[in-house]
């Protein structure tokens, strides 16, 4: 399980109630955990923490406390994570925005950051009935423990050259699948035969408040050999039948803004875009 400092978990745990979005993405806290990332703090002039930072000599995500914005500690911050010399590890870097806010826009601009990747968070109602088709020698069942290296295996094969995806290391998954949220039974594998084939990894999150329970299709990932198959709607029919066993009634993934193939699924299954994550690029 990711373990952090108290402060740090109480900051993103805010951060997220006032902007909708967590802070940091998923892959930023596991490389935090596998020791890949540091944790920079932002100070004002007491010495009071006012934003952190999961730092890499390539890549870095950060926020700021929602009751010290609007005071210049972002742009400082910013400021110290591409000079290494005020502190950062690097100066060629990539950012993401979560949520695409005003705030953020600003100061990418101010600090002549450059967009390089949009991702959209996609949004669905998990249908009260729903039908997983049957095709001809291909099973479906949940992960196990003996699972793990064709899972790595498939996963590093679908996602080669893939920015984030396909940067995922073994112990990074482990990492993940010792988390409080990981559930062998939402992680959702195919096989043809003996061969595994294509995956649907459900994250089931904790409740907020009054809100009802949510659930993100992780990440999903059919074999390129085996794709225009039929296995992606497989994978979306079992994922959704997982959830709706479970009594969860909402659902959203993230995709990127350019991939035609995977919006058309989505389309068919009755997502639509909620959010916008920016990925920015800086070089000076």
């Amino acid at each position: 399980m990711i373990e952090f400092d108290p402060q740090l978990a109480d900051l993103i745990s805010r951060a997220r109630a006032v902007d909708g979005t967590p802070p940091f993405s998923d892959g930023a806290l596991a490389e935090y955990a596998s020791g890949a990332r540091q944790l920079v703090w932002e100070k004002d002039e007491t010495g009071r923490r006012v934003g952190a930072a999961l730092d890499s000599p390539s890549r870095a995500e950060f926020v700021i406390d929602p009751d010290a914005r609007h005071q210049g500690h972002g742009s400082r911050m910013l400021d110290m994570l591409t000079h290494p010399a005020r502190g950062g590890t690097g100066t060629a870097k990539l950012f993401w925005a979560h949520g695409n806010h005003e705030a953020a826009r600003a100061l990418a601009t101010n600090h002549g950051l450059e967009t390089v990747r949009v991702l959209l968070q996609l949004v669905a109602t998990v249908p009260e009935q729903g039908h997983v088709r049957s095709i001809d020698g291909v099973t479906v069942r949940g992960f196990t423990p003996t699972d793990a290296d064709a899972w790595f295996a498939l996963h590093s094969t679908a996602f080669v050259g893939h920015p984030e995806r396909g940067d995922i290391t073994r112990d990074q998954f482990d990492a993940m699948c010792a988390e409080d949220w990981f559930d062998a039974d939402d992680l959702v594998l195919i096989h043809e035969g003996d061969a595994l084939v294509g995956y649907c990894w459900l994250r089931v999150m904790p409740a907020i408040a009054d809100e009802e329970p949510d659930a993100e299709v992780f990440v999903a990932g059919v074999h390129p050999e085996r794709q225009g198959a039929g296995l992606g709607h497989l994978l979306v029919e079992a994922g959704l039948a997982r959830l709706r066993d479970q009594g969860i009634r909402k659902t959203h993934l993230f995709v990127e803004s350019d991939n035609e193939p995977a919006l058309r699924l989505c389309k068919e299954f009755g997502f639509a875009e909620r959010s916008i994550d920016v990925q920015y690029h800086y070089s000076r």
